[in-house]
């Protein structure tokens, strides 16, 4: 049996807790600025951090 374990590349996007969003106290998670800078685009939704001008315009890519 081999000692090398290969993991699918499918987790490797996936966001990681501290990074790319913090839990609140309810459970959702409240994504990074860093996060939604790195996406690209807004999606619409109002997140609490986003950097886009003007906030919650789904697909601007206008940061502020």
């Amino acid at each position: 049996m081999s000692d090398n374990i290969e993991y699918s590349s499918e987790y490797e996007n996936q966001p990681k807790a501290g990074i790319d969003y913090i839990l609140s106290k309810d459970g959702y998670r409240i994504m990074t600025e860093r996060f939604l800078i790195n996406r690209g685009f807004c999606c619409g939704n109002g997140c609490q951090n986003c950097p886009y001008f003007p906030k919650a315009t789904k697909g601007n890519t206008t940061l502020r």
